[in-house]
């Protein structure tokens, strides 16, 4: 019945065709590989000049004339899937019957000529909330209306004819009708001042000009215009504009965060010694923004919800919103002025500003433990996904845009920066930073590829990088390293490490790791012996004075890229000292590691709950306990059968009451208890507990705001509580706001009734007002663990809709989709459902198949950890 349901929800959302697909391989749907290269090979100096009215409600009505130098004439084929094509001219003269097929416009070779050509097309594009390249947003607390594009990794001809590949810069000049009332951003400055238009609207219109730019990549192009309020901070060095909401203005940081971006800018022009690559920078809080942030060229849109916080912020909040600055700002130079050639090489500008954005925290706010940060930010994300059978190298080969979104995820992200970290320890900083100099150099507005970059620091370095980067860059999967501790007759201990491959995929022998392993001594002294991993088993010899270790760990400071599994003697050590442990950073890799055993089925999730109940009163480190306290959300909630959880969750529950409870210990920490009790609770006490708290109007140390008021709310609605309704309603009373709106949408979708899990489902494909990031906030509470018999009906539609999803949402949302309904469930029954599927439809394309064995993962070691359990 639910099969047949999102089959016709599919059915009926899907875009209608224009004309029958073309057979010619070049027409076909998409931007293949092998029309990319073809026009590399054809095109040059290319130039958009694009005018746009955004003045009516649905549709943006435009032109753009695109100039390009031919190297001989031909066939061009631009790429336009808009809503309409209107006229075409070429080189002066109308085209009368245009070749069209809804994905591609092609000149005849007859129309062309070698030399320059010009091409005038007039069309329309769709103004939309969700699917659209132009995302309308509607201000529930105000009525006011805005806009913005979002054209990544290939939506640039969803806006207007153009070469949609990255390869192909171009100049772009814009003219934007809007209504006079609002303000307009755009990657240059403008032109000329204000002038009166004749929009297709119902309000006065003026028409905004802007300077061209420099070379920039088809999917960098963007725009916003609504009545935004505006700041410039006084003390910035560079004059740079925020751009937010007008009902949101008084509420965010405004200098705090231009501050930021300029700093990140300055010190990035050191580090490259090249001036900053554009010529202005402006940023833009967008509202629903459906991930952290987009780097166009000029004018950075960052997400909205997750730079203005409507409660204190602890501090992993705060260093998540200057990370993803320093990410953003570094893409000026990694990804706007050097592109990757294809999005095979994403990794190139994603990985690049994470790692930047590491260095730039570790060199600009030397006490924030920057390291520390990158590892709990970047690794265990990389490890879950590289280690399951799904896993894809940094170097995703691609042979149609149409498939770039699925390219997004943790491991261009996340350990793409962290292979990143192995090489420069391996060629060191100075050869590293002169290698990524001469890269910027070489490859200035234009693109290069990940050997280019290899090349450019293996020079500087005097090494060749070639063999590093088939291990590192083309072979999937990743090391794992088991520790082994034996004891000498004359009582001293040798450690032994064995490299293997968390799965048999592609590519044979070890990969080489350089490293240094920490030695920790009954005095709680710390040895570090430097160890080059070239085989795979290689002995330790131990000094005299670490002859005895109380534990050993094969990873310390992360240099290395591999999943540490420590050895019996260290388990135990660590099962009673852990909280001893001076160094910071060190004590959150080996949190990190007895988790990877937890996920391993070779340590109890109870036994981890219990250790980090005990230990954590003693930690002040904000970051590791809400990282720890979030695997022991997962571990009780997941891990443990129900017998088990049952058994073990009121005193759970009482440590992580008491923890939020102590006045002793600061907000960050506090919080993070408080948000795991939150999600911990379910025994009917519990939820009493949690009711009166939305009474008390304060918790942990801090005034009870609207995000912690809703996750509490949605958790008695996910229980059933019988208060939940009433404090649903009374909650969407007193938070009607865009933001409020919202977060009621996400709570409704925790309600545990079949009624409500259908409509919700078909919300998510039916309704086209409803924006994406609504859909991606509301999955968790959809698919809750606790309501996984509820929601096991809707596993295999979920997986029957992922082409739709690839062609109907933004990058990420596919990974959301997928993990949000495969890792809900917790059933070796669900899990057969899911293998069936796989193997059941062997024409899925490789992409989602990767992407559902990804999510898998997480499923099978669920159901693995609770058999154990269960035995």
């Amino acid at each position: 019945m639910l099969l047949s349901l999102a089959t016709f929800l599919l059915s009926l959302t899907a875009p209608s065709a224009r004309a029958p697909m073309a057979l010619d391989s070049l027409m076909g749907p998409g931007i293949s590989r092998a029309l990319a290269t073809a026009r590399a090979a054809q095109l040059r100096d290319v130039r958009y000049a694009l005018r746009l009215d955004v003045t009516p409600r649905d549709s943006a009505l435009g032109t753009v004339t695109a100039r390009f130098q031919l190297e001989r004439a031909g066939d061009v084929i631009l790429d336009f899937r808009g809503q309409r094509l209107g006229a075409v001219e070429v080189n002066g003269a109308a085209l009368p019957a245009p070749d069209y097929n809804g994905a591609h416009l092609r000149l005849p070779a007859a129309v062309t000529r070698a030399g320059e050509n010009t091409v005038t097309v007039s069309f329309v594009a769709r103004i939309a909330a969700a699917g659209s390249s132009i995302i309308r947003y509607r201000d529930a607390t105000d009525g006011a209306e805005y806009l913005y594009t979002l054209l990544v990794p290939a939506d640039a001809n969803q806006l207007f004819p153009c070469f949609d590949q990255p390869d192909l810069k171009a100049r772009v000049s814009l003219r934007l009708v809007a209504p006079s009332a609002w303000r307009v951003l755009a990657n240059a400055p403008t032109a000329e001042p204000l002038e009166p238009a004749n929009g297709h609207g119902t309000a006065a219109a003026v028409e905004h000009r802007f300077m061209e730019t420099e070379p920039i990549s088809t999917y960098l192009i963007a725009f916003a215009a609504g009545p935004w309020a505006t700041v410039t901070a006084p003390s910035s060095r560079r004059p740079i504009t925020m751009y937010v909401r007008a009902s949101r203005a008084a509420e965010v940081e405004a200098d705090s965060i231009i501050l930021a971006n300029d700093a990140a800018a300055r010190w990035l022009e050191q580090y490259f010694a090249r001036p900053f690559p554009f010529r202005k920078l402006d940023v833009l809080l967008a509202p629903a923004f459906p991930f952290g942030g987009m780097e166009h060229p000029g004018a950075i849109f960052y997400n909205e919800d997750r730079f203005i916080f409507r409660e204190r912020p602890t501090l992993p909040q705060r260093l998540g919103r200057t990370a993803t600055i320093y990410h953003e700002v570094a893409h000026q130079w990694f990804g706007d002025l050097v592109t990757m050639r294809w999005f095979d090489d994403l990794w190139l500008k994603e990985g690049f500003a994470t790692y930047m954005a590491a260095k730039m925290q570790a060199s600009l706010d030397t006490a924030s433990g920057a390291w520390k940060t990158f590892y709990l930010r970047n690794k265990p994300a990389a490890y879950s996904v590289d280690a399951t059978r799904g896993t894809t190298p940094v170097w995703q080969s691609l042979a149609n845009l149409d498939q770039a979104k699925s390219n997004y995820g943790a491991i261009v992200y996340n350990k793409a920066p962290s292979v990143l970290k192995q090489l420069e320890y391996l060629v060191g900083g100075d050869a590293f930073q002169r290698g990524v100099r001469r890269f910027l150099t070489a490859h200035a507005y234009g693109n290069a590829t990940w050997r280019e970059l290899l090349a450019a620091i293996g020079a500087e370095s005097g090494r060749s990088l070639e063999g590093w980067g088939k291990q590192y860059i083309l072979r999937p999967g990743m090391p794992v390293i088991d520790q082994e501790l034996r004891t000498g007759t004359n009582g001293r201990a040798r450690l032994v490490l064995r490299q293997r491959p968390a799965q048999q995929l592609s590519g044979s022998g070890p990969w080489p790791i350089r490293t240094n392993v920490a030695v920790g001594l009954a005095s709680g002294a710390i040895v570090r012996l430097p160890v080059t991993l070239d085989a795979d088993s290689v002995v330790v010899t131990l000094p005299a004075r670490a002859a005895r270790p109380a534990f050993v760990y094969a990873n310390a400071d992360d240099y290395a890229y591999a999943l540490v599994l420590p050895d019996e003697r260290t388990v135990g050590w660590l099962d009673a000292h852990i909280g001893t442990v001076s160094d910071s950073f060190l004590r959150a890799m080996l949190w990190g590691a007895l988790w990877d055993l937890v996920r391993e089925a070779r340590l109890d999730p109870a036994r981890y709950a219990a250790i980090a109940l005990r230990e954590l009163p003693r930690e002040s480190d904000e970051q590791i306990v809400a990282g720890v306290l979030g695997r022991v959300g997962r571990a009780v909630i997941a891990y443990l059968p129900s017998a088990r959880r049952d058994s073990a969750l009121a005193s759970v529950e009482d440590a992580l009451r008491a923890g939020a409870s102590d006045s002793t210990k600061p907000y960050g920490v506090r919080k993070s208890y408080l948000d795991t009790y939150v999600r911990v609770a379910s025994t009917s006490r519990a939820l009493t507990d949690l009711d009166a708290l939305l009474d008390s109007g304060t918790a942990a140390g801090a005034p009870l705001r609207p995000p912690t008021r809703w996750a509490i709310v949605t958790a008695l609605i996910e229980h059933g509580a019988p208060t939940a309704e009433r404090r649903y309603a009374a909650e969407a009373r007193a938070d009607s706001g865009s933001e409020g709106k919202r977060r009621a949408f996400v709570a409704g979708a925790a309600r545990p009734d079949p009624a409500t899990k259908r409509a919700y489902f078909t919300r998510y494909f039916a309704d086209s007002s409803l924006n994406e990031d609504w859909v991606t906030a509301s999955l968790e509470a959809f698919n809750s663990v606790e309501q996984s018999r509820l929601t096991r009906p809707y596993l295999i539609p979920a997986l029957d809709s992922l082409r739709w999803i690839q062609a109907n949402r933004r990058i990420f949302f596919l990974g959301s989709w997928i993990s949000a309904f495969v890792e809900g469930q917790t059933s070796a029954e669900a899990l057969l459902a899911v293998d069936r599927f796989v193997s059941e439809h062997p024409d899925l394309p490789r992409d989602l198949r990767e992407k559902i064995l990804q999510a898998e993962d997480e499923l099978t070691r669920t159901v693995r950890v609770r058999g154990r359990g269960d035995g």
